[in-house]
């Protein structure tokens, strides 16, 4: 062996240590710009790298930041909310406490939640015992589904617009859990708009995404409607919203008898805390929970129909395994505007 050997090793080491040393400098730098997914990426390749071995070469960051988006985006999902939404008056009285919430829940969704669209089912359409509708139009006019207002309720505009895009992902989940459905082109009821303007008051905080809107069944059968609920589910790993609007007691026949007070009837708040215990119950037990509160003896008092109630069965049973809460209520003469989140925020995807 040749007297120079050694110093061409040590040069050879001394590179490689460079080299090293430069890769650290590398991967701590990608790390500290790019986040946890490049760091990890990057130190567990180069501490796996020995000291002679030839460098794969490491695949690019976007490469690396589209596989952890990817990732993230399969686990996270989006809450769901049951919207109280009253009737139309809502949206001119302002210091109502169920218009200052409704606002501050929209709030919260476009500035926490962020979804790319909203799939809203309401109360007031409920299409076949054993199909479902969805709206497919994109481009939809305003109902006008009530009466005795003046007139200038009938006049309302609210801006939106659908997606054929999000319809039709609704139609395809329906057909693959075995619910009949069928696309049809509709308004937006006042379910959907009245609530929707307190809420994503378009001036002040817009909603700026598709709304696409689906039907009840026309039973009043809660189990159905939680399956309903389970088959629409998916759509929140894609960062669709589902809003559920209904009413947590909503009994119009009553109303005249507590005009001018806002003492809640007997009925309002026992069935109001009913509801609570049912739909914040575990979700192992939530679709039993549910279903018999149709059964209690002042449920027909809250509801002298079901379907103000059947959309929260809808909500519990897209939830999955996550938790229902009760955000807020206000039992009110012969109603309750209790509001329901399931899920929590830290579980939605803004990616």
């Amino acid at each position: 062996m040749s007297p120079e050997t050694p110093d061409k090793t040590n040069t050879s080491n001394k590179r490689t240590a460079a080299f090293s040393i430069l890769a650290l400098i590398v991967a701590i730098t990608i790390a500290l710009f790019w986040g946890d997914s490049a760091n990890l990426f990057g130190l567990r390749r180069f501490f796996s790298t020995r000291p002679g071995a030839s460098v794969a070469a490491a695949p690019s960051v976007a490469a690396i930041d589209n596989t952890s988006r990817s990732q993230l985006q399969s686990k996270m999902k989006t809450p769901i909310y049951f919207l109280s939404h009253g009737g139309p008056n809502v949206m001119y009285d302002v210091e109502h406490p169920a218009y200052r919430k409704l606002a501050q829940i929209g709030r919260e969704i476009t500035t926490k939640v962020k979804p790319r669209a909203v799939v809203v089912f309401s109360a007031h359409w409920q299409a076949g015992r054993d199909t479902i509708q969805v709206n497919t139009a994109e481009m939809t006019d305003l109902i006008y589904d009530f009466y005795g207002f003046p007139s200038h309720y009938y006049k309302e505009k609210y801006p939106n617009v659908g997606s054929k895009e999000v319809a039709n992902k609704v139609l395809d989940s329906l057909k693959e859990a075995g619910i009949a459905a069928e696309g049809v082109k509709r308004g937006l009821d006042h379910g959907v708009w009245a609530s929707f303007k307190c809420a994503f008051e378009p001036e002040t905080n817009p909603l700026n995404v598709p709304i696409v809107q689906v039907s009840l069944f026309n039973t009043e059968d809660p189990d159905q409607h939680y399956r309903l609920g389970q088959a629409v589910a998916r759509l929140r790993e894609e960062n669709i919203l589902i809003i559920v609007s209904g009413m947590a007691v909503h009994n119009l026949r009553d109303l005249r008898f507590t005009f001018g007070s806002k003492t809640a009837l007997p009925y309002a708040v026992s069935f109001d805390e009913a509801l609570k215990e049912a739909a914040t119950t575990a979700p192992a037990e939530r679709q039993k929970a549910l279903a018999d509160l149709l059964k209690r003896p002042d449920a027909r008092q809250a509801h002298p129909s079901f379907e103000h109630l059947l959309p929260i069965h809808i909500g519990a049973g897209a939830a999955g395994e996550d938790l229902g809460k009760r955000t807020w209520t206000y039992p009110e003469g012969s109603m309750s505007w209790a509001q329901y989140r399931f899920g929590e925020l830290g579980n939605a995807s803004s990616l």
